[in-house]
């Protein structure tokens, strides 16, 4: 089992809702932990600094996913990366952003000579999919139709979708243990300052800004519980893919 207290790991995109909460759990883990933000004098970053810990431990790089020396700079000397940063948009843009940056971030971490790196995915990779039975039960060897991500126009489970065989390819090519995560909605108490995508889901809904719920299922997970199991897939040995 990896020790937090040996160990120097870098997380990207720190400032949104899901990395925050993972710097924070990394940091009480003992570990060194460096974060990469495409602007760390935003004032959207300053909580990170306010965390336990982080006045020892914890340091800001300015790196953008889509900048390869920026990410080589912010893995140098690092044991293991967490590649928690994804773009938010609502066209096809988006794709082809998470598909770039996360072949980047692989390479950059190879080439700096790290072995294991965890992806953040999205339930959103596993669960559209019109043709499965609503009865069968969802596990790590579902995926999402792509069509049909198309045709309903959802890039962003396309692009989550796409991005993770992307970095089982590159990581795959290159020696680096890849290890996957696949959260359904997170929800939490937020350490960033602005609402996050699942936050506003929730309040839309509690404010009274949409007046009805759609029929259908959904998936949710308490944010703490998503990084904690960053966290162990890391630390074991055993732990690989999805």
């Amino acid at each position: 089992m990896v020790s937090g207290g040996e160990q120097t790991v870098c997380v990207t995109g720190a400032g949104g809702f899901i990395a925050s909460w993972l710097v924070k759990e990394l940091l009480q883990r003992g570990y060194v932990v460096r974060c990469t933000a495409r602007d760390p004098k935003d004032r959207k970053n300053a909580h990170l600094h306010a965390l336990v810990g982080a006045k020892e431990r914890l340091s800001v790089y300015k790196a953008d996913v889509l900048d390869y020396d920026s990410l080589r700079a912010a893995f140098n000397l690092c044991d293991g990366v967490f590649h928690v940063a994804s773009p938010l948009s609502d066209d096809t843009k988006l794709v082809a952003t998470a598909v770039e940056g996360t072949k980047n971030v692989i390479n950059a971490a190879a080439d700096m000579g790290i072995r294991r790196v965890v992806f953040t995915s999205s339930y959103g990779a596993v669960h559209m999919n019109p043709n499965r039975s609503p009865d069968q039960i969802l596990d790590e060897t579902c995926w999402s139709d792509l069509e049909f991500c198309k045709q309903t126009q959802n890039w962003y489970c396309y692009a989550k979708m796409v991005a993770e065989k992307s970095a089982m390819e590159e990581a795959s090519k290159r020696g680096v243990q890849l290890l996957v995560v696949v959260p359904s909605i997170t929800i939490g108490e937020m350490l960033q300052p602005t609402l996050n995508a699942s936050s506003r889901w929730v309040a839309v809904y509690m404010k009274g800004a949409k007046k009805v719920c759609p029929n259908a299922v959904a998936a949710f997970v308490d944010v703490r519980d998503v990084v904690c199991a960053h966290a162990l897939v890391y630390e074991h040995p055993d732990a690989h893919g999805r």
